[in-house]
């Protein structure tokens, strides 16, 4: 991302949910999370803030599909 403060974060879930995603935040604050859970077979995007401008979530979902696998991992 081109700002100072914004920062991406790989991160994984077996507790809860089973995937991967990547969580976006902007000056320290958690904005998107966008998650692929392989048991439910789903790619969900979570909104943690009320207004997202359209470029940044685009660019999420774009940082989405260049680190995170499409393919689900079947057990």
């Amino acid at each position: 991302m081109e700002f100072k403060k914004d920062r991406v974060e790989i991160a994984s879930d077996v507790r809860d949910r089973d995937g991967i995603g990547v969580e976006v935040y902007r000056d320290d604050d958690l904005v998107v999370e966008i998650f692929r859970d392989d048991t439910e077979r789903t790619r969900t995007i979570t909104a943690y803030k009320k207004d997202i401008s359209l470029e940044l979530m685009q660019e999420c979902i774009a940082i989405f599909k260049k680190e995170i696998p499409w393919d689900f991992i079947d057990y």
